[in-house]
């Protein structure tokens, strides 16, 4: 039986390559950005306060203009109902925005450097930071719903539709958490990063369906609303919360009520993340490589 050992050149890849497997990797990361978030709880809260401040303030002060626009030729829905999804969809925008924030940290502190030049997946650092922040959105989705109930809006598809609000506004937080860490690789500074995520937060919420339905909007919004992300966000989980279809952007009728509303939906917001989710990698890639240079 031969004693002889592999080569260097000879040894297998994932050796080589990390002591840990891929799944491994997710772990240490998602561990690791969990623990950074406990310990600065600052940021947990501020994400959180200004769609709280949003719900309130729209609700009691523009609560009885609004239900009016939005009850043209439907059924009763209070503006509290109506209004609950699209801070849902805030509160993944808020959330997303601030993982680039977390990344320029890491870069100014030295942290990142010491991650891309350790065997680590570079996929497998994105995933556990994301799996980090999906921890965080769906606990604060979870607290919107239920103030959104303690304010009068109302759930039609129950417990497990507000699970359901949860899943969409995860989702949704992909290609804003990926974009927001794009910003941070490509500028390695924290005022650039929330400037640039920011910029881009609040125009995205009031040129969608978030506020009022499409045909009340201008007609310019109109046309930018088909092609925004939150319009395709919201209106997913606003028809988790009536329990119907509510789309207007895209006419589809092929799946049949509620699903004519979340097929399209997910689907946009599934290639939305791949695509996003891919140049996030991409982008750490080519800082490793770079770094290594």
């Amino acid at each position: 039986m031969s004693s002889e050992r592999p080569t260097a050149d000879e040894e297998p890849a994932e050796i080589t390559r990390s002591g840990n497997s891929f799944r491994g990797d997710v772990w240490v990361n998602f561990v690791r950005w969990n623990i950074k978030a406990v310990r600065n709880p600052f940021v947990l809260v501020v994400s959180l306060v200004q769609p709280i401040i949003f719900l309130v303030l729209f609700t009691q002060v523009f609560g009885q203009v609004a239900t009016g626009a939005v009850n043209q030729g439907a059924a009763e829905i209070s503006y509290e109902t109506y209004l609950v999804p699209a801070i849902c969809m805030q509160v993944a925008l808020a959330a997303a925005a601030t993982s680039g924030v977390g990344l320029v940290n890491d870069i100014e502190n030295g942290m990142f450097e010491k991650v891309l030049v350790s065997p680590m997946n570079r996929t497998a650092v994105f995933l556990g930071k994301t799996a980090a922040e999906v921890v965080r959105i769906a606990a604060q989705i979870l607290i919107i719903i239920g103030l959104g109930v303690l304010l009068g809006a109302e759930v039609a598809t129950g417990a497990v539709g507000a699970l359901g609000i949860v899943g969409v506004g995860i989702l949704f937080s992909f290609w804003f958490s990926a974009l927001s860490n794009t910003i941070a690789v490509i500028t390695k500074d924290q005022e650039s990063t929330i400037i640039g995520a920011n910029l881009l937060q609040f125009p995205l919420l009031f040129v969608s369906t978030a506020f009022l339905p499409l045909a009340v909007l201008p007609g310019w919004i109109q046309t930018v609303a088909r092609f925004n992300p939150v319009t395709y966000g919201v209106d997913a989980a606003r028809a988790i919360m009536l329990g119907r279809d509510v789309m207007t952007v895209v006419e589809i009728t092929a799946f049949g009520g509620i699903y004519d509303t979340l097929v399209p939906a997910v689907a946009v917001l599934l290639a939305l993340a791949v695509a996003f989710g891919s140049v996030a990698v991409h982008m750490l890639q080519r800082a490793s490589s770079a770094n290594v240079q």
